[in-house]
């Protein structure tokens, strides 16, 4: 029996290259939108205790949870990159960026969360909103949001840190936008109301942003096939390679965004063929299917014991 290894560590993306490290070089994005970000909640949290808006609070607390996801983004991305020199952490620290993102699902449904509460709270009450303020800081931060949104936007694609920040990004842009509507029907028609409905709206929003990242996450986590990736094609494409009869215990996932891992066992007809086997298997792996790195196991046809373990 043979065994080999195939370490593809290239950049690029998409089948027929092989990203490397995606999060890393998006580094500076993130941190230009943590300053744009984070210099305006601290204005937008004082004009919403202010003007007492819930549109505003709430929106507010959107940008708590920017600021500190996309800080997460920043130190998980620094992590990740570190070398390990422990001998526990055979991957190294990539997966740091997932549990940003995770983190990410979890503040935005937090935020979610406290704004319909806070709405329904207010249903039927007395409200006393400043429509002036609203418009006002709503205007400043659609425009610090869309700014944002353009620097994380290329890098969205490519790192799934990155996507939990553009996505928080982007459900506060709708918070922003929800609160200058909120505070335009609010000056139209003079019903304080509005302000509840729309922080409403923004609440049903950000939680069904949260929940779609959710579950990319969770896919990452659980191992699951990479997105985009046909594992019986895998298959299909490794079995027709020459010289090799079998292909089984095929195993693909994602380490992090950009760095997808294979294993699989592949049995040949002739000893002499494993060599070749090999080669054509680590190409065909990185340039056809994007894989980054993969472990191959090369075996004669009459070899046994493959079959013993039942996962």
């Amino acid at each position: 029996m043979g065994a080999g290894h195939g370490h593809g560590h290239g950049h690029g993306h998409g089948h027929g290259h092989v990203s490397g490290h995606a999060g890393a070089k998006h580094r500076w994005r993130l941190a230009v939108s943590f300053g744009l970000i984070g210099s305006f909640f601290v204005v937008e949290l004082v004009y919403g205790l202010l003007s007492g808006s819930l549109a505003l609070l709430s929106d507010a607390g959107h940008m708590a949870a920017d600021v500190v996801t996309l800080g997460a983004a920043l130190v998980a991305t620094r992590i990740a990159t570190r070398p390990d020199t422990t001998g526990r952490r055979s991957y190294g620290s990539y997966r740091a960026e997932v549990f940003a993102s995770l983190l990410a699902v979890v503040m935005m449904l937090g935020v979610a969360l406290y704004v319909v509460i806070e709405a329904i709270s207010r249903i039927g009450g007395p409200a006393e909103v400043s429509a002036g303020p609203m418009l006002i800081v709503g205007a400043i931060g659609l425009a610090v949001n869309v700014a944002a949104l353009l620097l994380l936007r290329s890098g969205a694609s490519e790192s799934l840190n990155v996507k939990g920040a553009y996505l928080e990004v982007m459900a506060d842009t709708a918070g922003s936008i929800g609160v200058i509507v909120a505070g335009w029907l609010i000056t139209t028609t003079g019903q304080a109301y509005w302000d509840t409905i729309v922080a409403l709206a923004i609440g049903a929003f950000v939680a069904f942003r949260a929940v779609s990242l959710g579950r990319q996450v969770f896919a990452v986590l659980g191992q699951h096939v990479p997105e985009g990736m046909d594992a019986t094609a895998v298959a299909r494409d490794l079995a027709g390679i020459d010289g090799v009869c079998d292909v089984h215990d095929l195993h693909l996932w994602t380490l992090t965004s950009g760095m997808n891992v294979a294993t699989v066992h592949l049995v040949t007809g002739e000893p002499g063929d494993s060599h070749a086997v090999l080669d054509r298997a680590r190409h065909l792996l990185r340039e056809h299917h994007g894989v980054a790195h993969a472990t191959l196991q090369v075996e004669p046809r009459d070899h046994t014991g493959c079959d013993e373990l039942g996962w």
